[in-house]
């Protein structure tokens, strides 16, 4: 058999290895939060100081989760709910648009390691069901304590557990 003959055969064989771990390619676990606290005026207001104290408090959380992507809305509130994260992880918020939640599923199912992302009341159930876990109720205007954790597990099943994050006192 030629050289060129055995390299492509080697080739086929890394690729055929290889494949079925690039076709699982997804994140070991998707955080998605709501914005904190904002500001009662402006089309896009920004958080308050009790926000603010609770973007910290979703930081300190995930910390230690190895979040490795965080998505956020365009919006201040929500960026600057993503932001003390990924200062601490030195990463980029990436936007995301909240008209299109499919697309936004199908980037964050394509990365590896655990992503946050930062979404509003009447987003973050669609985004909870679209990644396969149950959201539970409705969010209410004046809740924003919700930290949701959805785990892929064997089967395509998505496990969900929801946590709260800590107001400021």
């Amino acid at each position: 058999m030629s050289l060129p003959a055995r390299l492509f055969r080697c080739l086929s064989l890394s690729l055929a290895i290889l494949a079925p771990g690039v076709a699982l390619a997804e994140p070991s676990a998707i955080y998605l939060v709501r914005h904190g606290e904002k500001a009662a005026v402006g089309q896009d207001p920004e958080l308050t100081p009790q926000g603010q104290a609770r973007a910290q408090a979703i930081a300190t959380i995930l910390a230690r989760t190895g979040i490795t992507s965080i998505h956020s809305t365009p919006t201040q509130r929500t960026r600057q709910t993503a932001q003390p994260l990924a200062q601490r992880l030195g990463l980029d918020v990436q936007l995301y648009d909240p008209r299109a939640p499919k697309a936004l599923v199908e980037k964050v199912k394509g990365l590896s390691g655990p992503v946050l992302v930062v979404g509003h009341s009447n987003t973050l159930p669609e985004l909870v069901r679209l990644f396969g876990g149950a959201p539970g109720s409705d969010i209410g205007d004046e809740e924003y304590d919700r930290l949701y954790q959805l785990t892929p597990m064997s089967g395509g099943a998505v496990r969900t557990v929801l946590f709260s994050t800590p107001s400021a006192p």
